[in-house]
């Protein structure tokens, strides 16, 4: 399993357990969004995210180690490393995401009186290690929607961080740092209008 490190972008998915959805009406999205930024926004900057009924997409930057000790003073930075070679800080971000998922399971389960795990176990991560690959991954996460029949154009979703970007009102996304990325809003706009090729780039990734 890939470590999550402090200053390290991240595309993170996951998948329903199974045939069940994650979502199935407007307020288990809003649940999910709301328990997201409890959790993870003391610990990573988020750039996309995108839900849809039975998986979703993120992609985060993990803040800095000063930046994680302000959220959790108590953590040791050096600590050890673990049987499976992480040190106590990346075991801590990983456990914190972990917290999140079990935090939305427990509610979705106790208000639909459903038992069992929600999520396909172990929560998939690919680091983002290039500037190509940073534009890419935003366009897929915006696009998969529409990608997978949910929609026929991008702005037609309302469970992503397409519409927040292009907003005026205030947001926890990094949104003037994304649209800086692609230059302008014009350009931001122009690049999820275009085709789906770059999935086909991305298909050796495994995405959903």
């Amino acid at each position: 399993m890939i470590a999550l490190e402090p200053n390290q972008t991240y595309h993170i998915y996951n998948h329903a357990n199974g045939d069940d959805n994650l979502f199935r009406n407007e307020e288990n999205y809003a649940y999910f969004l709301k328990r997201y930024a409890h959790f993870i926004c003391p610990i990573a900057k988020t750039y996309a995210y995108c839900l849809m009924p039975n998986h979703f997409h993120l992609l985060v930057k993990i803040r800095s180690e000063e930046e994680i000790l302000i959220a959790f003073p108590s953590l040791n930075p050096q600590g050890f490393e673990n049987l499976e070679g992480f040190s106590s800080m990346e075991k801590a971000i990983s456990q914190q995401f972990s917290n999140f998922f079990n935090s939305y399971s427990k509610s979705f389960n106790k208000y639909y009186n459903r038992r069992g795990a929600l999520f396909c176990q172990n929560f998939k991560r690919k680091p983002v290690q290039s500037d190509a690959y940073f534009t890419s991954v935003v366009q897929y996460i915006h696009r998969n929607p529409v990608h997978h029949g949910f929609c026929k154009n991008v702005e037609d979703w309302n469970w992503s961080s397409y519409h927040a970007i292009l907003s005026n009102k205030k947001t926890l996304l990094e949104k003037d740092e994304l649209i800086d990325w692609f230059g302008n809003t014009a350009h931001f706009v122009e690049a999820h209008a275009a085709s789906d090729d770059f999935y086909a780039e991305l298909a050796e990734d495994d995405f959903y």
